[in-house]
């Protein structure tokens, strides 16, 4: 059974909704700033930038929504109501309708305030909607909610994998005939001053105050750390009859998908990247594809010392010598680390790569790292191959050894 995308939504560092974010990425601008609150003066926390939203929820949504749903779940429902208008409202049996929508970390600023609140006022102060707001399956169960999505609705959680993984579990569903439409995707909203800090203290986050735009830069020698970002994505996944009997507008095909674990450390990817590239050439298997059918990559690319080597090495392995003529993105550098939100939005950005034909650009490339041995698109955009059908992977992994590799193609 094809699966294909028919809509898109997100809101991101970049822009509200998925126009002004895809605009915003080929004109290789940053959504990287200086945090516009005191938390660094407050708390002493030692980094004070990340990829703010570009729109902030309570601007869209009604009062009363945002009040009972933790901002993870308010952009997880942004990015969903423009997915599902994009992709013409489809007139579905909610029994044939699936909700797939993971964070990685769930409702921390929902937990934290909580625990503020018992700590500062009582524990009889604490909101009744406490528990569901904070719930890492809060925001696929409002999606679930909100578009009566009856088949199943599920939050893999892995990590910065998370979002690609939950994308990957919509194919799936499809494939086994438990759903016709699939809402699938990824929120993360981590922005407080404890996320920060304790990544910070693992040593994982850049550290140029002094440069928020110039912070996440993947493959460069000078990389020192991830930038830390919120926001959704969410696509819309439907068998490829359903949406044809529907004259839907089909965006690409969902192929393929490979998940696979390092079993190695918590925090750090396995050094020689096996588990990675067997992630892609599962994905490509199940796509059905080969090597030679690929011409762009998203990659999963931190900006991480360690990370970006060992994922670039990892394509190298997989693609050979045709890497030298793969476009390779790595689209972090201008929306920061979403978490478990970034495996879905990037699922975006590489539709629109492939709907485009246009590879987005990696900016903040000053010094390439000599032993980058992969096609890095530089500054500004690439256009893909014009004619004939393409095909694209978008690498995810996490702490955690999570490794997923997505594999879509143009119509």
């Amino acid at each position: 059974m094809t699966v294909v995308v028919t809509g898109l939504g997100t809101t991101s560092p970049l822009g509200g909704d998925v126009a002004s974010t895809w605009e915003a990425a080929l004109a290789g601008r940053s959504g990287v700033r200086t945090l516009d609150n005191d938390w660094a003066e407050t708390y002493g926390v030692p980094v004070h930038f990340a990829g703010q939203l570009a729109v902030r929820p309570e601007e869209v949504l009604s009062r009363p929504e945002t009040k009972r749903m933790d901002p993870s779940a308010q952009m997880a429902i942004v990015a969903a109501r423009e997915a599902w208008a994009d992709a013409g409202s489809p007139d579905v049996d909610p029994e044939r309708l699936g909700s797939i929508v993971s964070s990685g970390i769930g409702g921390v600023w929902t937990l934290l305030s909580a625990w503020d609140t018992v700590k500062e006022r009582g524990a009889s102060r604490v909101l009744p909607l406490t528990v569901p707001m904070l719930m890492p399956n809060s925001p696929t169960a409002y999606v679930s909610l909100e578009f009566k999505a009856r088949a199943g609705a599920h939050s893999p959680v892995s990590a910065c994998a998370s979002g690609a993984e939950a994308i990957g579990m919509g194919l799936e569903m499809i494939e086994s005939g438990r759903a016709d439409v699939v809402i699938a995707g990824g929120t993360e909203a981590a922005i407080h001053p404890l996320p920060i800090s304790a990544f910070a203290a693992m040593q994982a986050l850049s550290k140029r105050n002094d440069d928020p735009a110039g912070a996440s830069r993947p493959y460069d020698v000078t990389r020192d750390g991830f930038v830390l970002g919120e926001g959704a994505g969410v696509v819309i996944l439907e068998s490829e009859s359903h949406a044809k009997a529907r004259g839907a507008r089909i965006y690409a095909r969902l192929l393929g998908r490979g998940m696979t674990a390092d079993g190695h450390h918590i925090a750090a990817p396995e050094p020689t990247g096996a588990g990675q590239t067997r992630a892609m050439e599962l994905a490509l298997q199940d796509a059905g594809l080969t090597t030679a059918d690929v011409v762009h990559v998203n990659a999963h690319a931190t900006s991480t010392p360690v990370g970006d080597m060992i994922e670039a090495r990892g394509i190298r392995t997989l693609l050979g010598s045709h890497a030298d003529s793969v476009a390779l993105s790595a689209t972090k550098s201008m929306t920061g680390h979403l978490l478990g939100g970034a495996g879905a939005l990037e699922s975006v950005f590489t539709v629109k790569a492939l709907e485009t034909r246009t590879a987005p650009p990696t900016i903040n490339v000053t010094q390439p790292d000599p032993e980058l041995q992969v096609d890095l698109v530089r500054d500004v955009p690439r256009a893909l191959p014009a004619e004939g059908q393409i095909a694209a992977i978008n690498n995810s992994f996490g702490f955690g050894g999570h490794n997923v590799a997505l594999v879509f193609a143009s119509i």
